[in-house]
């Protein structure tokens, strides 16, 4: 029986998923092995009669440059009752298997790292080898090189947030846009750096306060008020829609939202609009400063997951794929794959990439201190200082209420 690898894709899609399945499968394929993509994430890891598809040349090679994922993915996460009771170790022992590729993000790399260790309890000879997806960019990556999805998403983030700062020029109009990203604050400050949003709201920001609704609706007034001093009557603010996810249960309420929560207990925020939820809790503060603005909601986050690649993806996720190889053939298991910016391949081993209490992979957070970003709140950001008290107070009370570092807790970045 000729020597086999199999295939999964875990969490949300992002752009360059078929791109990495797709040279995965070519250069294993050009090495004599037989290539099996298990559709439903981990949950086929866990039944008599997985879902799966054979892989060839044709195929990889049809998959290769398109969004999406051809092998049909899964929030699925095993219990220890699945791994005890349910585990389908003969799929591994019928086929041949030798290596188990999983395709995701934080979750299924943390998951990756459960069933590398169940399978060397169990003394069976397969490698598990993980490549890094997700386009929140947080997975905890060296030299701060993105995880794959990211670029791709922030470019095609970056189209829509443009149009959509035209309309507010053209419309003079305000729009409130919510960006994906669940624990880090990357794509929507990415979009909104790149688009020259005169305020960015990210989880990050807080790192000296408590992140409420009413300071995120503050900032944006804050923002508002600044540009109408300048003489500007429109514009348009990016909010991550991390910043739910660290709301307390009282300020969630305070929100008006209502989650359902998914199988790893984050709250299902794909559900829920936030950039209505925010739109809402602003048009009212406006209407009670009445300030004359009008907001209007846009939310980017399903739009950008299955987008064709941008070739930094698509040559990113070949290299990537290629990696795979590489390390399988070098005898590494139990890791991430790694490529840096020269295209040298690496591991990245789970074990000292967990947390060791919990055994998650920690996410990445945007570094509010670099000067990237710094640069980006000094130079492209509008916000009250106390230099604007004065005009201000042609359209607020108490300017000081709407200080960006007063209500962050920041001293002024000079």
């Amino acid at each position: 029986m000729n020597k086999a690898i199999a295939i999964l894709t875990g969490g949300g899609p992002a752009p360059g998923m078929n791109t990495v399945v797709g040279s995965v499968a070519k250069v294993f394929l050009n090495n004599g092995y037989r290539v099996i993509g298990l559709h439903g994430g981990y949950s086929s890891l866990f039944q008599k009669n997985p879902r799966m598809a054979d892989i060839n040349f044709q195929f990889a090679d049809d998959i290769f440059n398109r969004g999406g994922s051809a092998i049909t993915m899964s929030r699925y996460k095993p219990t220890e009752e699945d791994f005890a009771k349910r585990f389908n170790l003969d799929f591994f022992k019928q086929n041949n298997i030798k290596l188990l590729v999983t395709i995701g993000g934080d979750d299924t790399a943390s998951t990756a790292n459960r069933v590398a260790k169940f399978l060397t309890d169990k003394k069976y000879p397969i490698a598990n080898i993980h490549v890094p997806k997700t386009i929140d960019n947080d997975l905890p990556l060296p030299n701060g090189t993105p995880t794959f999805g990211y670029e791709s998403a922030r470019s095609e983030g970056s189209n829509i947030a443009t149009v959509v700062y035209e309309d507010a020029r053209t419309s003079a109009n305000w729009f409130i846009v919510a960006a994906m990203g669940r624990s880090a604050g990357h794509l929507a400050f990415g979009i909104g750096a790149s688009c020259h949003y005169p305020m960015i709201v990210i989880p990050e920001m807080f790192n000296k306060t408590e992140i409420t609704c009413d300071k995120i609706v503050n900032l944006v007034i804050s923002s508002i008020v600044k540009r109408k001093v300048m003489g500007e009557d429109y514009g348009a603010v990016v909010i991550s829609e991390g910043v739910f996810h660290e709301l307390s249960e009282e300020e969630v309420r305070k929100s008006g939202a209502h989650f359902s929560y998914d199988d790893h207990g984050h709250p299902e925020l794909g559900k829920v609009s936030k950039a209505h939820i925010f739109c809402e809790m602003i048009e009212n503060k406006i209407t009670a400063l009445r300030l004359n603005v009008k907001v209007r909601p846009v939310e980017i986050g399903y739009e950008v997951r299955c987008d064709v690649p941008i070739a930094y993806d698509r040559q990113y996720c070949s290299l990537l794929g290629f990696g795979v190889y590489d390390l399988f053939k070098a005898g590494h298991t139990a890791c991430m794959v790694y490529v840096n910016n020269f295209g040298d391949v690496a591991p990245l081993f789970l074990r000292d990439l967990q947390d060791p209490k919990t055994g998650k992979i920690p996410p990445r957070l945007v570094d509010i201190n670099s000067q990237f970003v710094q640069s980006v709140m000094r130079y492209v950001m509008h916000f009250i200082t106390p230099d604007d008290y004065e005009p201000a107070k042609k359209y607020v009370a108490a300017p000081a209420d709407y200080d960006f570092y007063k209500i962050l807790h920041w001293d002024p970045i000079l």
